[in-house]
């Protein structure tokens, strides 16, 4: 072992105390080699001086603490079962009422899905239903806003153009609020140069 130097494993291993066939080989070479003695003599006296120190129990939050900062994977099965287990009452007679309740939600939701699901035109028509009042209800909104702002004859000219000139106004009126923007803007950044 003279050709190379220990490495600090192997000089881990001779503080240690280990034994092995291995290991006699080390100790051969530390005797005979100074530099290898001196790191030795240096560590083993760090060693020492750690193992000489009190053992300090840590405070009983101190665990809390870092484990608040450590941020621990959980899989989505076991987060959904603990958060399930939170909300189970801890008695007896409340986790039967609980699984009581939860067995007639389940059969009361099956039965409204059968019966929607038989009744899938009735749905369907209470749903075109909900959909036309609410078209209507905000036709008539839109027209009394136009009725109030711009007169009855602007009001008579939009429900008689439909949809297509119902787009073509709100797309003016947008553009016309965009251009005002723009101006204003322009304005304001002409009279911050003047000033400065």
């Amino acid at each position: 072992m003279k050709h190379r130097h220990l490495l600090p494993e192997e000089i881990d291993q001779l503080l240690d105390g280990e034994e092995g066939f291995g290991v006699a080989p080390l100790r051969t070479h530390l005797d005979e080699c100074p530099d290898c003695q001196g790191k030795y003599r240096t560590l083993a006296t760090v060693v020492s001086g750690l193992e000489s120190l009190p053992l300090i129990a840590p405070s009983p939050v101190f665990t809390d603490k870092v484990m608040s900062q450590v941020q621990v994977f959980e899989p989505w099965h076991v987060a959904l079962r603990d958060n399930i287990q939170r909300l189970m009452p801890q008695s007896s007679v409340g986790r039967v009422f609980a699984g009581a309740t939860g067995g007639i939600m389940a059969v009361a939701m099956t039965v409204v899905a059968v019966w929607l699901g038989r009744r899938a035109d009735a749905v369907l028509f209470l749903a075109d239903l909900v959909i036309q009042r609410t078209r209507d209800g905000l036709a008539g909104a839109l027209n009394t806003a136009v009725l109030s702002l711009f007169g009855s004859s602007t009001a008579t000219a939009l429900q008689g153009g439909g949809a297509v000139t119902l787009l073509g106004v709100a797309g003016g009126a947008a553009a016309a609020v965009l251009v005002v923007a723009f101006g204003v803007k322009t304005l304001a950044t002409a009279s911050r140069r003047r000033r400065s």
